[in-house]
Parts: C-alpha cells; structure tokens; sequence
C-alpha cells in the first residue's frame, strides 16, 4: 500500500536547486523533498507520498491521522526502510496468483474451478 502520511518538518536544508526536510512522522524521520509546497516551514506539517510533500496540514489534523495509521498498524509498515521492507515481504505468506485469480469458486458435489496449480 502506499499512502500519503502527515509529518512535522524538523528542518530544512537547501541540496543544489531542492529544498529537502527532515520530516517526523511521530517518531520516525524521513528526508523529504519539499519542492512542491515552498512556503511550507520548520514546524508546519505536510502530507507526504513517496518522499515529496505534497501539500501543508494542519497540526490537529496531522497528529489525529498519524494516531488513526499508528491504531492500525500501518504507520510502521509505510515508514520501513528498505532493508525492513523487503523482510517484511519476505516473510509474508506467498500466492501463486497474487492477482487474486485463482479464487475458488464452488462447483457442485465439491468440484472448484480456478485453482492454481503449484
């Protein structure tokens, strides 16, 4: 999944021609490109999707989704490295038809259709 998170710009520093900040998302910091909302600053809070800000919050609104994704254990999951990540998916159980496909669809005397074969 990928979703656009609120996090608390902690600094700004100027990278060449990019604007980059190190943004909080309740504990767990991230380098941000800042570029697309240039009158945001330290202490503001953005919605962040894929390491870009995206637009600016509110600090209310921020904190009450960052406890919403927290709550429901996806605040981790969108934040892992990438070391993390790909453990994570590691160990995540595997489909041969991860498209959903190969659902089972009941056919009489317990006949299915659309089973994958290993």
């Amino acid at each position: 999944m990928c979703l656009a998170i609120p996090g608390r710009v902690d600094e700004i520093v100027n990278e060449g021609d990019l604007r980059i900040g190190r943004v909080n998302f309740g504990g767990i910091q991230k380098r941000v490109c800042l570029d697309y909302v240039p009158d945001i600053e330290v202490g503001d809070y953005a919605i962040v999707h894929v390491g870009f800000a995206i637009s600016k919050l509110d600090a209310e609104t921020a904190e009450k989704t960052l406890e919403v994704f927290r709550k429901m254990g996806m605040l981790e999951e969108e934040l892992a490295g990438e070391e993390e990540a790909f453990a994570r998916a590691a160990k995540a159980p595997q489909s041969n038809c991860p498209d959903g496909s190969c659902e089972t669809a009941s056919r009489g005397a317990g006949e299915s259709v659309g089973q994958c074969e290993s």
